[in-house]
């Protein structure tokens, strides 16, 4: 059972630090090789800046793990708190609310995602980030988290623009590397057919994530590498498409 404090989370005593102790009032003994008050009082205030950091990235992934799986409003703050192994007071004074912490999972996994999206250059790489982002996730549940965070809703206003936004990014990479341009003849067409390869790579995240539909569920990259290019081509390739 969970202690109901942890050394991350300090009393009012250990996360104030008052003055350093002057010549004046330490008496001798502070003037015989002890250490300086500046040194002595500069420790404890980096040592709470790591922790903090520490405790920060535990409630992140601990979060993203919860709203992925769980979804938002089947979570509670306490869940993250217990699994981060952290005081539920701490939320509120990294992230000030659940909402707070939806929201930087989200914007961390946009900052991911959107890096990734920027590698693609070529029809030729898709199915290679699909079939990473999905069946890669036998080694870690990472980037299978990171989809199913985009499928969850929070009910917040900003945080559905960030997420549609982010879909429509990955739309328009995805159309981009089939030769897509905004003011092209048919490029609603085009990018029509890219949110559903889209929608396909959130498919496959989705069935995954049960674990029980084989062999789907325990297929590695190279088992879905050359389906999902069957894919790409009938939908984006020029032969394809049509054009």
């Amino acid at each position: 059972m969970r202690a109901s404090s942890s050394p991350d989370d300090p009393s009012p005593e250990s996360s104030t630090t008052g003055p350093a102790p002057s010549a004046a009032t330490t008496g001798p003994a502070s003037s015989a090789g002890a250490t300086p008050p500046a040194a002595t009082a500069g420790t404890p205030r980096t040592a709470r800046r790591g922790t903090g950091a520490r405790t920060r990235a535990l409630l992140l992934e601990s979060a993203r793990r919860r709203f992925a799986h769980d979804g938002y409003a089947a979570t509670t703050v306490r869940d993250i708190a217990d699994d981060a192994g952290v005081n539920v007071a701490l939320i509120n004074r990294y992230f000030r609310s659940k909402e707070g912490l939806f929201e930087a999972c989200l914007k961390a996994v946009i900052g991911e995602l959107s890096r990734e999206a920027g590698t693609v250059a070529d029809l030729e790489q898709i199915p290679e980030v699909i079939s990473g982002h999905t069946a890669g996730v036998l080694a870690s549940d990472a980037p299978r988290d990171a989809l199913l965070l985009l499928l969850r809703s929070s009910g917040d206003e900003r945080t559905e623009r960030m997420r549609t936004g982010l879909l429509r990014t990955f739309s328009e990479r995805l159309a981009s590397a089939a030769g897509w341009r905004p003011d092209a003849p048919g490029g609603d067409q085009l990018l029509l057919r890219a949110q559903l390869v889209l929608s396909v790579a959130f498919g496959i995240t989705v069935l995954r994530a049960s674990r029980g539909l084989e062999p789907l569920a325990s297929a590695t990259e190279k088992d879905l590498g050359d389906p999902l290019r069957d894919v790409v081509d009938a939908l984006l390739a020029p032969g394809g498409t049509g054009a």
